[in-house]
């Protein structure tokens, strides 16, 4: 009995979505743009956001001028949304703001546009230009809307892909520093990049380390410097291990530090004195 019920509810509901899928081909297929439209709206609300969308993307222009057009367009974003297409998202969310800007949904469609850039951000180790795209569309949300009803997670957004740029920024200083291997240019551009890292996130969790590989590129940078350039560039390595052990007393690091440390300080006893060589060529 169980088996036969079962067989009978599968056939039952293979019906209904026949006929549901004929009634949509239907409407596909019909000049009526106000059986649409209200069809369109009963999709979404069943959260069937292709359907829907495919629906709206068809009236909203045959609905300009009318009072639907900006309810039309507001959905229609939030479809292609749901549909995880982001960048269509924004980029629709923005244009309503744009051309609804005293709409009640105004405030919520600039909020969306930034939602919808946020997610289309990409992982950390990819380019990060939409990052920042994001970045800044959340703060011109906050600088319009002080006070919105999304502003804690707005700034949940903004806090999330600022930490990402941070690691960018530091998974590019480490790369510099791992691309070396004999190359002056990387080394340099690792402690430049690194110093640049510590200025610009002060407050990193990645500073403790971001200063010690600093200390090892210099270091690198030195021994791989030709005679007349090694005593600034040891005399800087140990500056910078100075300014770490200061600030990171008992850092996972400071065995290493202080070797490269106490190397750095006997290359500099030994470039005491002044070379006559000339015209070197130099690095």
């Amino acid at each position: 009995m169980n088996s036969l019920l079962k067989s009978i509810s599968f056939i039952f509901v293979g019906i209904m979505l026949l006929s549901a899928c004929g009634d949509y081909n239907k409407l596909l297929k019909s000049n009526n743009v106000d059986q649409k439209y209200e069809a369109a709206l009963k999709y979404f609300e069943k959260k069937d956001y292709y359907r829907a969308g495919v629906l709206l993307e068809e009236v909203r222009p045959l609905l300009a001028g009318r009072i639907e057009a900006e309810k039309a367009a507001f959905l229609y974003a939030y479809t292609q949304y749901h549909e995880r297409l982001y960048a269509t998202s924004a980029e629709l969310f923005r244009s309503f703001f744009d051309t609804y800007g005293r709409s009640p949904f105004a405030e919520e469609s600039l909020f969306m546009h930034a939602k919808s850039l946020y997610y289309d951000s990409p992982d950390f180790n990819l380019d990060q230009t939409s990052t920042q795209t994001a970045i800044v569309a959340i703060q011109d949300f906050l600088n319009r809307y002080p006070e919105s009803k999304y502003k804690e997670e707005a700034n949940k957004m903004y806090d999330e892909l600022s930490a990402k740029l941070e690691r960018k920024a530091f998974e590019n200083a480490k790369l510099y520093s791992q691309m070396g291997k004999s190359q002056l240019m990387y080394y340099q551009a690792a402690v430049t990049a690194f110093s640049t890292f510590q200025r610009e996130y002060p407050s990193s969790t990645f500073n403790e380390e971001a200063a010690y590989l600093k200390i090892v590129a210099q270091f690198n940078l030195a021994e791989e410097s030709v005679p007349e350039k090694q005593r600034e560039r040891y005399f800087d390595t140990v500056g910078f291990y100075q300014a770490f052990v200061d600030k990171y007393p008992n850092s996972k690091y400071l065995r290493s530090a202080e070797a490269l440390f106490d190397k750095s300080t006997k290359q500099l006893e030994r470039l005491k004195a002044p070379t006559n060589t000339a015209n070197v060529e130099q690095k």
